[in-house]
């Protein structure tokens, strides 16, 4: 599914872009999860092409990113994103956006659609 795709149809805003090739990207797989452990654990050897959500807007979330080689950030739940969040974003080169909507929503919308 299309990074462009999937920004309209959860209502997504863009937060922060490090490259604009990513709209055209193609996103097969998702994780979604809070626990940074969580994601570190189980996607350590399955990293190309995931679209990584969180609801956990904070600097670990994009450090997470970062060890996972992620180029992208969904947050979640519409929670403040603060200038470090975005300061560490282009530090890290990390795309970055950000929905009203829950976990459980973009869950299923995304699996409704074909991700797994």
């Amino acid at each position: 599914m299309l990074m462009k795709d999937i920004i309209d149809m959860l209502d997504a805003r863009v937060i922060y872009i490090a490259d604009e090739n990513i709209y055209e990207k193609n996103y097969d797989k998702g994780f979604a999860t809070d626990l940074m452990s969580d994601a570190l654990a189980l996607l350590k050897n399955e990293t190309e092409d995931v679209l990584f959500l969180t609801g956990l807007s904070n600097v670990q979330s994009l450090r997470t990113a970062e060890v996972l080689d992620l180029d992208t950030v969904l947050f979640v739940r519409g929670k403040p994103i603060d200038c470090h969040i975005i300061e560490t974003a282009k530090d890290l080169h990390i795309n970055i956006f950000q929905t009203n909507q829950t976990m459980f929503e973009v869950c299923g919308q995304l699996y409704r659609q074909g991700m797994r």
